[in-house]
C-alpha cells in the first residue's frame, strides 16, 4: 500500500476511535514514522472580473521520504460565492485528474493511473484558474492549498474534518474528537468564533454535525467546551439573548426544547445554511434533528506541532471598496469621492462604454442642476472598467417663491400675506439674517404692528433654502374710538356722538351722521372709516343704562318689621323719616303707630312715599299709677275709624270695649280694680284684616 494512502487511512481510523478502537495505537504509531510534507505558495493577486486567472504564480512541495501523494486539495477557503466561483485546472496534465466539490469549494487532484508526483501536482496546482460568474463579483478569495482531506483556514492556520457517524451522541463525539490527531494536531470539537470559520466549517462541509458549545452547566449560559477556547461564553439566553462575541444560531434558536443542551450545525434545507440549532444529546432518532456526525477542528492547541501540510494564496477583486455621495442646494458643480482596493478610480457618465471623464479618488462634476448618477470603477490594469459602482451627484432644487412684496394693513388690525413656494416648508424671520423664525406657513398672519414693517419668507426644502425676499408692510391709522356706558332717567334722551369729524359713518340705527340723537334703545353702535386709501374702520358701542322713577306698589308689616315694595326693580334708596336713607328695603320699628315710606332713585331719576300704620299688641300692661304702661290697647288701631278691641277675663266675661272713641283700659270694671292676671281679646281692625284674638297680663 502506498504511504500516503496508508497515512489518509491512518488518520480516518485514528479519528474513529469508536469504529477501530483496537488498531488506533499501532496505525497511529506507524504513521509518527512518515514525514509530512512542506507546501510553499506565492501569488496573491488581483483579480479582473470577468476573467480566468490562476490561482497562484508558484507552488513547490518538499517531502525528503516520499516523492508524491495520492491527492491535492484546492478549496476556496473564504469568500466563497457559492454557485458562481469556481476553480478550474487548465493546460496538459495527462497523470492528474480532478474532481469538482461545488458545496464546499474544494477541487481534488488525484492520480489517473496511479499515484502523481509531487513534480505533476506543482505543475497542475500552477495551471489552477479561478473564475466568476457573478455580475459584480467583490470581496477577496482565499485559497488553501493541502495534501488531507480537512479543509483549512489561513486565516488561524486551522483545519476542519466533518466526521459522518448517523445517530452519534454530544459526549461520544467529544471524547472521539479529543482521541483524534491530524499530522500531529491534537483534535476536539470545532470551536467557531468568526463568520469566515463558520462557513469553512459549518456552511462549506457535507454535513450536519456536533460542534463544542453547551449551556450544561447553567441554563441559558452558552460556553464553549472543548479546544483552546474551553470556558469561553458565546451566547446569553434564549433566541432573544445576546453575544460580546461571535455566535450563529438559525432564526428562532436556542429554543431550548425538551432540555437542550448542546451545539449542533444545521442539516442542509434547514433555515440558514450552516447556521446552529441546539439539541439534545441524543438527538433525534430520525430526520433533520438526528446527529450524522461531527466537525472535528484542529490547531491552537498547546503541544501541536508546527507543520506546513497547507499553504494558501489571496485574490483580491479589483472593485470599488466605498463611496462617499454629496448633495448640494440648487444648480453647481458636486464633489465625490470613490476608493478602490487597487489601481485607480476611473469616472464615467454611463454605467457601460464610453470613455473615462475623470481619474481618481476625488472627482468634481460639471456644474449640474438636477440629480446625477456617475459611474465609478477601479482601473486594473483596464480589466476592471466593465464593473462600475453607480455614486449620485444630489441637486436639491432651490424653491421658488411667488409672493407681492408690498401688502398694506390697519393699526388695531391684522392682514395674511400670502407666498407660494416651489417647495418645502415657508419660514418667516424680522431680519434678513435672523436664524429665529417667527412664523410657520405659507400663510403669515401678520401681528398687531403699529408703524410700517418689513418682513422676509424663506423656504427649506430638505435643508435647501430659497433666496430670502423681504415683504413691506404698510400702516395706516385706524379711528380713536372708545366703548361708553350712559346713565339716564326714564324718557330722558342724550345725543351720541363718533367723534373723528371728516370721516364716514354708519350707525347702527342706518343712520350716517357724526352724532345722532337716543330714542329709547339700551345700546347703539357706530362704525367710523377713515378716508382711502387707507379706509381703516372701527366700531364703537354705546350702552345706555335707563334708571326707572321708583313707585311704591306696597308696604308688608309682620309685627315691628317693615317691608317697602317697588312695582320695579332698580337703584334705590329707602327711608321712614325722608331724611335717613338705607340700600335695605327692610326697617324695624319701636312700636305700632302711623309711619310714611320713603323710596328715591339714587341717580335723582325721581322718589316715591306712601303712609302705613304699624299694628302692635302690648303682652302686658301695670295700671299702678305711674304714668308708664298704666293702659292697654292696640297702638296703631287708634288710625282705623271702625276698629274694635273686645277684652274678656279668663271665664269669658266680657270686661269692655275699645274703639275709635275709647282706645285704652286701665284695668278696672265698674270702677273698680281688676285682679292681676291674663286677660284675653277679640280685635277687628277693618275689614281687609282678619280677626285677631290673643291675651295678655296685667300686672299691678
Amino acid at each position: 500500500m502506498k504511504k500516503k494512502l496508508i497515512a489518509f487511512l491512518l488518520l480516518m481510523f485514528c479519528s474513529s476511535s469508536f469504529v477501530f478502537g483496537s488498531v488506533k495505537t499501532s496505525l497511529c504509531s506507524k504513521q509518527t514514522t512518515n514525514i509530512a510534507p512542506i507546501l510553499i505558495a506565492t501569488g496573491n493577486q488581483t483579480y479582473c472580473p470577468g476573467t480566468s486567472m490562476k490561482i497562484v504564480t508558484n507552488i513547490t512541495i518538499t517531502d525528503p521520504d516520499d516523492p508524491g501523494i495520492d491527492a491535492i486539495y484546492v478549496q476556496i477557503s473564504s469568500g466563497y460565492d457559492l454557485g458562481d466561483d469556481t476553480l478550474t485546472l487548465i493546460g496538459n496534465h495527462p497523470n492528474i485528474s480532478t474532481a469538482w466539490n461545488a458545496t464546499t469549494g474544494t477541487l481534488t487532484l488525484s492520480g489517473i493511473t496511479g499515484q502523481p508526483t509531487y513534480t505533476e501536482l506543482e505543475a497542475a496546482i500552477e495551471d489552477i484558474e479561478f473564475s466568476s460568474n457573478a455580475a459584480n463579483p467583490s470581496g477577496t478569495r482565499n485559497f488553501s492549498i493541502t495534501v488531507g482531506q480537512a479543509n483549512y483556514l489561513p486565516s488561524n492556520g486551522h483545519y476542519y474534518l466533518y466526521i459522518p457517524n448517523i445517530g452519534i451522541t454530544w459526549s461520544a463525539a467529544k471524547a472521539a474528537a479529543e482521541a483524534s490527531t491530524y499530522y500531529g494536531l491534537q483534535g476536539y470539537l470545532a470551536t467557531i468564533t468568526s463568520g469566515e470559520e463558520a462557513q469553512i466549517a459549518g456552511e462549506q462541509t457535507t454535513g450536519a454535525g456536533w460542534i463544542g458549545g453547551s449551556d450544561e452547566e447553567t441554563e441559558g449560559v452558552w460556553k464553549w467546551m472543548t479546544g483552546p477556547e474551553i470556558g469561553t461564553v458565546f451566547w446569553n439566553g434564549n433566541f432573544t439573548g445576546f453575544t460580546t462575541n461571535y455566535a450563529f444560531w438559525n432564526i428562532g434558536e436556542p429554543n431550548n426544547l425538551g432540555n437542550e443542551n448542546y451545539a449542533h450545525v444545521t442539516a442542509p434545507g434547514v433555515g440558514i445554511t450552516g447556521s446552529w440549532n441546539d439539541l439534545t444529546n441524543t438527538g433525534t432518532t430520525s430526520g433533520d434533528y438526528q446527529p450524522k456526525g461531527y466537525i472535528v477542528e484542529y490547531g491552537g492547541m498547546p503541544g501541536d506541532p508546527t507543520l506546513q501540510i497547507a499553504t494558501s494564496s489571496t485574490m483580491s477583486i479589483a472593485a470599488i471598496t466605498s463611496t462617499t455621495t454629496a448633495t448640494r442646494c440648487g444648480a453647481g458643480t458636486v464633489n465625490l469621492q470613490a476608493v478602490s482596493n487597487t489601481g485607480t478610480v476611473n469616472w464615467y457618465t454611463t454605467s457601460t462604454g464610453g470613455t473615462p471623464i475623470a481619474t481618481g479618488n476625488n472627482f468634481t462634476t460639471p456644474s449640474i442642476s438636477s440629480t446625477t448618477t456617475y459611474y465609478a470603477a477601479a482601473n486594473f490594469n483596464g480589466c476592471s472598467d466593465t464593473y462600475r459602482t453607480p455614486v449620485v451627484a444630489n441637486v436639491t432644487p432651490k424653491p421658488i417663491l411667488t409672493y407681492t412684496s408690498l401688502h398694506y394693513m390697519c393699526d388695531e388690525a391684522y392682514t395674511i400675506i400670502d407666498v407660494e413656494t416651489s417647495s418645502g416648508i415657508m419660514f418667516w424671520y424680522d431680519s434678513a439674517t435672523s436664524t429665529n423664525s417667527i412664523f410657520l406657513g405659507t400663510h403669515f398672519i401678520v401681528p398687531n404692528i403699529h408703524q410700517n414693517t418689513t418682513f422676509y419668507a424663506e423656504a427649506n426644502f430638505s435643508n435647501c433654502l430659497s433666496d430670502r425676499v423681504p415683504i413691506q408692510v404698510n400702516v395706516y391709522a385706524t379711528p380713536i374710538l372708545s366703548d361708553e356706558t350712559i346713565d339716564l332717567c326714564e324718557n330722558d334722551v342724550i345725543t351720541l356722538s363718533s367723534g373723528n369729524p371728516g370721516m364716514s359713518y354708519l350707525w347702527s340705527t342706518g343712520e350716517t351722521t357724526q352724532t345722532i340723537v337716543t330714542t329709547g334703545l339700551p345700546n347703539y353702535s357706530v362704525t367710523v372709516t377713515t378716508p382711502a386709501p387707507g379706509n381703516c374702520s372701527k366700531t364703537k358701542t354705546f350702552t345706555i343704562n335707563y334708571n326707572p322713577e321708583p313707585v311704591i306698589s306696597s308696604i308688608d308689616t309682620a309685627d315691628l318689621q317693615v317691608t317697602i315694595n317697588t312695582s320695579q326693580s332698580g337703584d334705590f334708596e329707602y327711608s321712614l323719616d325722608g331724611i335717613n336713607y338705607q340700600s335695605s328695603n327692610v326697617f324695624m320699628v319701636n312700636e305700632g303707630g302711623m309711619y310714611i315710606a320713603y323710596v328715591r332713585e339714587t341717580n335723582q331719576c325721581g322718589a316715591d312715599q306712601k303712609p302705613f300704620v304699624v299694628i302692635s299688641i302690648p303682652d302686658f300692661f301695670t295700671p299702678n299709677g305711674d304714668n308708664i304702661n298704666d293702659t292697654w290697647s292696640i297702638k296703631g288701631a287708634n288710625f282705623y275709624a271702625n276698629a274694635e278691641v273686645r277684652i274678656f277675663d279668663r271665664f269669658g266675661k266680657l270686661i269692655t270695649v275699645l274703639n275709635y272713641s275709647n282706645w285704652a283700659w286701665d284695668g278696672t270694671y265698674n270702677g273698680k280694680l281688676l285682679p292681676s292676671t291674663d286677660y284675653w281679646f277679640v280685635a277687628k281692625i277693618d275689614n281687609t284684616m282678619p280677626e285677631i284674638k290673643g291675651h295678655f297680663s296685667m300686672l299691678r
